[in-house]
């Protein structure tokens, strides 16, 4: 990818490894982006990523975001935006860190209802930890003698209980940009390496099927907000059960995902790098900026943001369940987003240029037509040259 970056980008973006070592206070290294493979398995990268993201950089995959986030909260939210999910339930950990006392539990129902969770789960089960990916420390259970032998196992790490879908068929899907999505058959019975686990195969899903997935995909990666991501899917009579989408630095070595996905996947990233370069705006403001930013922000301003966030809710693919829902009400619910997202774009015309005909509408009439992509806030980014401070700035991989 750092080959495909360099190439385009013909001196005027450099793409290159980043090599940190102790991070000073007074660190202001600029970079203009950053893609994060690693700082999940290593806490010294993800403080540092969170200090380049103090100084301006981009960071794919967000930081802030990727050290909160979860499996079981990922579950929860999927479910209400309506996609499939297993019936899953959250377990407390077997064991706890030094210090940790009866007090400290005094929260904590004592014993678990065991058999209540085996009934509304069902068996066979997963058991599998709600933070962590690549298959780490999951386990088939048949029983609850059988959970309860696994689960002495798990030690301090809090771990999810999620119905097993037997499924018929298995995908895994990339998810670059929050747009592009590559179905990918999977098996994850097969061994990793074994160059037997992805399948290339274009038509492995029916249309309609290939079609809700896709949807949901996006659906998921645009409500957690990863730019790089994998969803996968366990598919049981036509039904797909999303059961992992929290993998914010994916599989993607050559000898694991095969050619064919391999390219994709890093011409897909390579564009995703230029776009996010060429238009930075689009990037989400963490809730400290304000704090940092020596100039107030105006009203108008303040109002122009939340009509960017009025116009992404409009334009959001709805999943599955939402669009099935009778067109009359759906109409119904999409001319009340469009009432609203207009309301909101009077209102920034008002406040940015008061005489003009709308803005006298809206203080007349409180309500107006109008158009709020119009009037979404965009901050001004001095163009990528290398003769900027005498060299190209550097874009790095982590």
């Amino acid at each position: 990818m750092i080959e495909q970056i360099n190439e385009r980008g013909n001196g005027d973006v450099v793409a290159e490894f980043v090599t940190v070592g102790g991070v000073r206070l007074d660190w202001n290294k600029s970079f203009d982006l950053i893609i994060d493979r690693i700082s999940h398995e290593v806490p010294f990268y993800r403080g540092f990523l969170k200090r380049a993201a103090l100084e301006g950089t981009l960071v794919i995959n967000n930081p802030f975001w990727w050290s909160a986030d979860d499996k079981f909260f990922n579950y929860s939210l999927a479910a209400k935006l309506g996609v499939a999910i297993p019936r899953t339930v959250l377990l407390p950990q077997k064991d706890y860190i030094k210090g940790v006392t009866g007090d400290s539990l005094r929260n904590l129902e004592f014993p678990l209802d065991w058999q209540g969770i085996v009934n509304y789960v069902g068996m066979p089960a997963i058991i599998k930890p709600f933070d962590g990916g690549g298959w780490k420390n999951v386990s088939r259970v048949n029983s609850l003698e059988e959970l309860w032998r696994v689960y002495d196992e798990t030690g301090t790490l809090c771990m999810t209980l999620q119905e097993m879908i037997d499924f018929d068929q298995f995908v895994r899907c990339y998810c670059i940009g929050q747009e592009e999505v590559m179905i990918m058959p999977y098996d994850p019975r097969k061994p990793y390496l074994s160059g037997e686990q992805y399948i290339h195969d274009p038509n492995y899903l029916a249309p309609a099927l290939a079609e809700r997935v896709t949807n949901d995909v996006r659906t998921l990666c645009r409500a957690l907000g990863y730019d790089i991501n994998t969803v996968e899917f366990a598919i049981k009579d036509g039904v797909p059960y999303a059961i992992d989408f929290m993998n914010p630095a994916p599989d993607a070595d050559l000898h694991s995902v095969g050619e064919f996905y391999h390219n994709w996947v890093v011409g897909s990233v390579t564009e995703l790098v230029f776009k996010r370069l060429a238009q930075p705006q689009i990037e989400r403001r963490y809730r400290w900026d304000a704090l940092l930013n020596t100039t107030p922000e105006t009203p108008a301003q303040a109002l122009s943001a939340v009509a960017s966030a009025a116009e992404q809710a409009a334009r959001t693919i709805l999943p599955t369940s939402v669009r099935e829902i009778p067109s009359d009400i759906a109409a119904g619910v999409s001319d009340l987003v469009s009432e609203a997202s207009t309301a909101v774009s009077e209102i920034i015309d008002s406040v940015i240029n008061p005489e003009s005909p709308k803005a006298k509408g809206t203080r007349r009439k409180s309500t107006a037509g109008g158009d709020a992509t119009t009037t979404t806030s965009k901050r001004k980014t001095p163009t990528k040259k290398a003769t900027d401070a005498g060299a190209a700035k550097p874009l790095s991989e982590a």
